[in-house]
């Protein structure tokens, strides 16, 4: 699997973007947001979600991480197709979807071009608990550097139970929400007691 490409940029527009990498040219599908990221750049990193369908393969490409996973929660939402993905970013930026999946801001969602009113309150039921999960500003107002490690120790533990990432991290914010001070070892017992 492709993470990122890193290349000089052959062509630019602000639909897609030309990363020659060894000789190969990728052509790869963009936001606007990614678009403006990269003017007047002449190298580039893109990181990379591969789409691979029975009668087509496409790369999108995201001048960030964050943009990046922002688009693959908004196309694991039934309904929301990748081109509807890469139409919200180009429409708003990855924290104005935070914002107004988290306040439950419809109108604002549903002002992009393409998303009808059940779509945008389908994207804000299945996201809201996903964005403040995944949204790392959310969560480091919420724990010290220390908890930091600890709770990432205790969820690469979980995980490697078996655990999906999504509800172990469910479960370790919310015994650091109860016990901040909380060690490696209660983290992962309480958690285990939650996700049972």
């Amino acid at each position: 699997m492709i993470d990122y490409i890193k290349g000089e940029i052959i062509e630019l527009t602000p639909t897609d973007v030309v990363l020659e990498c060894h000789g190969i040219g990728y052509n790869i599908l963009i936001s606007v947001q990614t678009y403006s990221a990269l003017d007047g750049k002449k190298d580039a990193t893109v990181y990379i979600h591969h789409y691979l369908r029975e009668d087509e393969e496409l790369y999108y490409g995201f001048a960030t991480k964050e943009e990046r996973k922002m688009f693959r929660l908004l196309i694991g939402v039934s309904g929301v197709g990748a081109s509807t993905a890469r139409m919200m970013l180009s429409s708003l930026s990855v924290e104005e979807i935070q914002n107004a999946i988290l306040s439950e801001d419809v109108s604002r969602i549903k002002s992009v071009k393409g998303i009808g009113l059940k779509s945008a309150q389908r994207i804000i039921i299945e996201l809201k608990d996903k964005v403040v999960k995944g949204g790392e500003t959310d969560m480091s107002a919420l724990f010290t550097q220390v908890d930091n490690k600890a709770s990432e120790e205790a969820t690469t533990a979980l995980i490697m139970l078996g655990f999906t990432k999504v509800n172990v991290n469910k479960a370790v914010n919310t015994v650091l929400k109860e016990d901040p001070t909380a060690t490696v070892e209660n983290i992962i017992r309480k958690s285990l007691q939650k996700l049972s």
